[in-house]
């Protein structure tokens, strides 16, 4: 049974049809080199409006915080008009939809900046490799942020805030997670500073909470959320108390009365990202009381149940939703969910195939 799962929600000011969320996903496909969303988007976001809420893929707050080829940002004009064609889209289906402030930190590959190395917490080195025009290229030392510099990137942030109510979203959220900057400012792997930003967690979760703060300021909080991921290693981001940190970052969340909190938190069997680090939502449960979003892996069944048993108040659903514009029918129906096809080569092609080419169940059935 998913009837938990149909059950309508408010997440701050947000009164959202059902609780099945659309979690953030890059899909590549903004127009360059303005990294402009277009039509395309539209068409995609219009798609899945039937999810209660779509948290929309990550969007970069600068050219100094955006390193993904053809990911869209929020700091022009152009991009704001570009905007207005998803919101529209998705407001006439009957959707609500949010924007994704994102800041990559030290991901952002110099090929991005002209040359000039990327910013983060602490002059540190992401593994791996990142995603540039040219192709995968090796990370590089980012440069630690300047204390004077900080006010600038905050007031980016707002910046991108203030662009994201001219497009016509609903609210904002703050990504936290998956070890991008407010990430890195909270691991004590990414986070080596001695002055009032590193040391133990109520510094290191300065940067975020400062952040709310100037997101609330055009918003108000219960159009601001966060997406934190509190368990295991993320792009070389982790901590070796991962209970104490978060309960800390709980605290700020709690104390600004954020709209709602998402946790992405990865098991052992993870199928993108897995980790034996325990999941922390009993820990942030107990200091948060706001609305809690779970996400990772879940299917229906089990969204439902951990919603019934009263773990969480929603789940957010990110790569099901890829290949199934309709899932929250399919979950009603209890149908299988359609597989992601050519993946994850599909997630980022530049056209329209494994973007807006996936068929609704109805269309399916009488084929």
């Amino acid at each position: 049974m998913t009837d938990a799962l149909f059950q309508p929600i408010t997440l701050g000011a947000i009164e959202a049809k059902n609780r099945i969320l659309m979690a953030p996903l890059t899909r590549g496909r903004a127009t360059p080199p303005g990294f402009v969303p277009n039509e395309m988007m539209a068409t995609y976001y219009r798609q899945r409006a039937s999810a209660g809420l779509i948290i929309s893929e990550a969007t970069g707050i600068s050219v100094e915080g955006l390193g993904w080829p053809a990911a869209p940002g929020i700091w022009s004009d152009e991009q704001v008009e570009g905007w207005k064609l998803v919101t529209d889209a998705v407001h006439e289906e009957g959707g609500k939809i949010v924007l994704q402030l994102w800041h990559m930190g030290r991901i952002v590959h110099p090929d991005f900046l002209g040359g000039e190395k990327g910013v983060s917490a602490s002059a540190t080195t992401a593994p791996d490799h990142a995603h540039t025009p040219t192709g995968r290229q090796p990370h590089q030392e980012a440069r630690a942020l300047e204390l004077s510099e900080i006010p600038r990137v905050v007031g980016d942030y707002k910046h991108a805030a203030e662009n994201a109510k001219k497009a016509g979203f609903d609210g904002v959220q703050l990504h936290g997670a998956n070890g991008y900057l407010v990430d890195q400012f909270l691991r004590e792997t990414t986070n080596l500073r001695t002055d009032e930003y590193g040391g133990p967690p109520e510094n290191r979760v300065r940067f975020m909470r400062e952040v709310l703060e100037a997101l609330i300021d055009i918003w108000g909080a219960d159009r601001v959320s966060i997406r934190l991921s509190p368990n295991g290693d993320t792009q070389g981001a982790d901590d070796s108390n991962p209970e104490a940190l978060f309960a800390e970052a709980a605290k700020v969340v709690e104390e600004l009365n954020l709209g709602f909190l998402e946790l992405r938190q990865p098991g052992p069997e993870g199928t993108f990202g897995r980790t034996d680090v325990p999941q922390q939502d009993g820990v942030i449960r107990k200091i948060y009381t706001g609305p809690l979003v779970l996400n990772s892996d879940y299917s229906g069944e089990e969204g439902a149940a951990d919603i019934a048993s009263g773990r969480c108040d929603a789940v957010s659903y990110g790569r099901p939703f890829i290949s199934n514009p309709d899932l929250p029918d399919r979950i009603k129906q209890g149908a299988d969910f359609a597989p992601n096809v050519d993946v994850p080569k599909s997630w980022y092609l530049p056209g329209p195939a494994g973007y807006i080419d996936y068929p609704t169940l109805a269309e399916q059935q009488t084929a």
